[in-house]
């Protein structure tokens, strides 16, 4: 009997997934529990409509990603942070101080997408990157000053 897949099944398939079963197995558990539904020619289109709406609307956030990076790329954020005499940084930029700024610029970013291979602990330019999606990220460039 063919059945589609309500939600995921350990063992036998993933959601939305069209897959034959036997009859058993399909009417006893499958159907009983509402993990699935019968393979009709309505509930196969139905699937296929659900489908191609789940890619336009993915397809308009790869859309508004890749536009908020390219307005993202090459932007200047400027930190400031507290010096002793000698010009040594008390403390370090982190992600989190780096997603601060940036949302007080308008970018809502997480700052667990700011890949940082370790906190700034001097002073100067630095260039980071900001991983927005799996393929699409923009280059940021970070001014640490001291604060007067």
């Amino acid at each position: 009997m063919k059945v589609i897949l309500k939600q995921d099944v350990k063992g036998t398939g993933k959601k939305g997934e069209i897959i034959e079963v036997s009859d058993g197995y399909a009417k006893n558990f499958l159907l009983k529990k509402g993990l699935a539904e019968q393979a009709s020619s309505v509930a196969v289109n139905s699937l296929k409509l659900q489908k191609e709406a789940e890619e336009r609307r993915r397809a308009e956030e790869v859309r508004a990603i890749r536009e908020l990076a390219a307005k993202m790329d090459k932007s200047k954020v400027t930190l400031s942070i507290k010096c002793g005499e000698n010009g040594k940084m008390f403390g370090s930029i982190t992600s989190k101080e780096i997603a601060a700024k940036l949302s007080e610029q308008g970018y809502d970013i997480d700052k667990k997408k700011i890949a940082l291979k370790e906190p700034i602990r001097t002073l100067g330019d630095f260039s980071v990157e900001v991983k927005l999606m799996e393929s699409v990220s923009a280059k940021i460039f970070i001014s640490v000053v001291p604060e007067e």
